[in-house]
């Protein structure tokens, strides 16, 4: 009697033979073009790191303007108000503008509105001519090119829009500083030098993919960064999977006890790949998370409406400029605002702490943390606070990269269901920061993957430079030997196959 034996029928084996081949093709294919861009990437990355994008400082915000001129100064800030047509500001700011003092007012929503400090009538335009005193003035030395423009490499920030058009003044100086003032405000909007202009040709605008023709059109340039994005995550998924197909650990090794099949420069492709191939892929990913595809962490916060309820505005401070005067000597802006229905005026002068006085007294800022709690309950429509937190030490979300953030600070925890999360600085009662819990994950998502922004790594430096500093290598090893290994296929005529005799 026979015995009847199954046939197999090969499709599963031919389907997985398939399958593979599908994968190294994609790869192969993929790679020669991902690899490109990983390489700038890991490169711009790296200058990024030491050189960032131009922005005007705080130190140098308060450097270049001039003292404060206070017998000049007439103007009470309500009177200023009723003069720039606006009942509930956010905050006012008393400094100077091409010789005179202003006060910049900011409401809630809308543009920044700039009105006389003094009695010497209205606020001319700014013209060219101003615009050229400005920055002579505030960069101390002589203006070499002036031009009025609307938007170039270092403004093409929406942050600007509400300051355009600017007028770009070129500053005859060693450092080849520009500044940018608002034809709006009389403002000074940006800073840029020659060595950051530089180090930014090869650092954020390639990393970014921040030319100005692209970036000005917020839209299309975040369909540009996903639509690059995501074939480099396919060939960095793909490159980890055959990586780890063609390794062998255990016994079963390649010949000479090899874990890898190659040589030369697949062998450094193999490797590298291997090695840093997952922080290769938590870059990538966390880097096309940055545009936030789909607005999957995208949350309204704290609105305006709700912010000025906390602050509390409630009639304007009568400031006595007589005796603020004295107090204020030296001073390049004195800011008034708002907290938990206190007026609070903030002196700056440069290279010195922010002296905090109370706007109607003149004395020393004091508020309490019961006040500041009352005022909290009013952000979150809806929700009560279940939890507060006094924070002396920066932790996973309250922190700053490479220094430390303000501190003491009280964390806020309300019961809503998108999870609010508001920062107050208990010294003042300012609002620092809201966060919710799509952001919280964002936090885990992008900064952490794409910025390894840990506390014990970024305020102990240089162990946070070293740790980017090999990834970065591993990367760029890979992906140059990527490069090589695309440019020998794609140059190198393909072997015609045997022919059969």
């Amino acid at each position: 009697m026979s015995r009847s034996v199954p046939v197999s029928s090969g499709k599963r084996p031919a389907l997985g033979h398939r399958a593979k081949r599908w994968l190294y093709i994609v790869h192969r294919w993929i790679g020669i073009f991902s690899c490109l861009l990983f390489a700038i990437w890991f490169l711009s990355g790296l200058v990024m790191i030491y050189v960032p994008f131009p922005a005007l400082t705080a130190q140098e915000r308060l450097a270049g303007p001039e003292q404060i001129d206070w017998p000049r100064v007439a103007v009470q800030p309500a009177a200023a108000l009723v003069a720039a047509d606006i009942t509930s500001p956010k905050a006012m700011a008393l400094e100077m503008r091409d010789g005179a003092p202003v006060w910049r007012i900011d409401p809630w929503d809308g543009p920044q509105r700039t009105v006389a400090a003094s009695t010497h009538g209205p606020l001319k335009s700014v013209d060219a001519a101003m615009a050229r005193r400005i920055a002579s003035r505030f960069g101390r030395s002589p203006v070499d090119e002036l031009e009025r423009i609307d938007r170039d490499q270092w403004t093409v920030a929406g942050g600007f829009d509400r300051y355009r058009p600017l007028w770009k003044a070129s500053l005859r100086d060693t450092a080849g500083v520009v500044l940018y003032v608002s034809s709006t405000t009389g403002a000074v909007v940006q800073n840029t030098n020659r060595r950051e202009r530089f180090w930014n040709w090869l650092g954020s605008v390639p990393h970014w993919i921040y030319p100005t023709v692209l970036r000005q059109d917020n839209a299309a340039w975040r369909q540009v960064v996903m639509w690059v994005s995501g074939p480099c995550i396919a060939a960095a998924v793909t490159g980890i999977w055959i990586g780890l197909l063609r390794t062998r650990i255990g016994r079963r090794r390649y010949r000479g006890g090899r874990i890898t099949p190659y040589r030369g420069w697949m062998w450094w492709h193999h490797v590298a790949g291997l090695a840093g191939g997952l922080a290769l892929l938590a870059w990538i990913f966390s880097g096309w998370l940055s545009v936030d595809p789909g607005r999957l962490f995208a949350s309204p916060g704290i609105g305006g409406l709700e912010r000025a309820a906390y602050a509390g505005v409630a009639g304007q401070p009568r400031v006595a400029m007589e005796k603020l005067a004295p107090l204020a000597r030296g001073a390049k802006q004195v800011k008034l605002t708002w907290n938990a229905a206190r007026p609070l005026l903030t002196i700056e002068r440069p290279d010195q702490p922010a002296t905090n006085l109370d706007a109607t007294t003149l004395t020393p800022f004091r508020t309490s943390e019961r006040a500041i709690l009352a005022a909290a309950a009013r952000l979150v429509p809806g929700a009560h606070i279940r939890r507060v937190d006094r924070l002396s030490v920066p932790d996973a979300y309250w922190y700053e990269v490479g220094s430390l953030p303000i501190l003491p600070v009280l964390r806020v925890k309300y019961d809503d269901p998108a999870g609010t999360w508001v920062h107050i600085d208990p010294a003042t009662g300012a609002i620092l920061g809201d966060t919710h819990r799509r952001g919280r994950i964002y936090r885990w998502l992008f900064d952490l993957l794409h910025k390894w922004d840990l506390n014990g790594l970024t305020l102990n430096r240089p162990a946070w430079d070293i740790l980017l500093w090999a990834l970065s290598l591993l990367g760029l090893i890979t992906s140059v030997s990527g490069i090589w290994i695309g440019w020998i296929r794609l140059t190198q005529p393909r072997r015609a196959p045997p022919t059969k005799g």
